[in-house]
């Protein structure tokens, strides 16, 4: 189990890659096999489950993302540690509200991520 330090750090760099639309630096939070389960998949990619599955796939959809919203920024809320997954609680795209658990393996990287909105 991470202690809240450790998420601490990882929320942390986690926000920085984002909002600094580096695509790799996003990326290598991630295993190759992660999936990615978010209500903005159905929008971007017309995929009706919301979910996308490997890096390939998450990194297309992101690298869309970050094209579309050129000024993307997060804002880390709280982070909250849980067994083998940590969730953030972050200020999000289009000033949504959001709530992301991400599931770690022993490495550190995440594996699966469930994203949730205000709105």
């Amino acid at each position: 189990m991470l202690s809240q330090d450790e998420a601490r750090r990882f929320a942390e760099e986690w926000i920085a890659a984002w909002n600094s639309h580096d695509l790799e630096r996003i990326l290598s939070h991630y295993t190759d096999d992660f999936e990615m389960s978010s209500p903005f998949i159905v929008s971007y990619t017309g995929e009706p489950s919301g979910t996308l599955k490997g890096k390939k796939q998450v990194g297309a959809y992101w690298r869309t993302a970050l094209e579309r919203i050129p000024d993307l920024q997060f804002g880390l809320i709280e982070v909250c540690v849980g067994v083998r997954s940590i969730t953030l609680f972050y200020r999000s795209v289009f000033d949504k509200l959001a709530v992301e658990v991400l599931f770690l393996n022993e490495e550190g990287k995440a594996y699966r991520a469930l994203a949730h909105y205000n709105g």
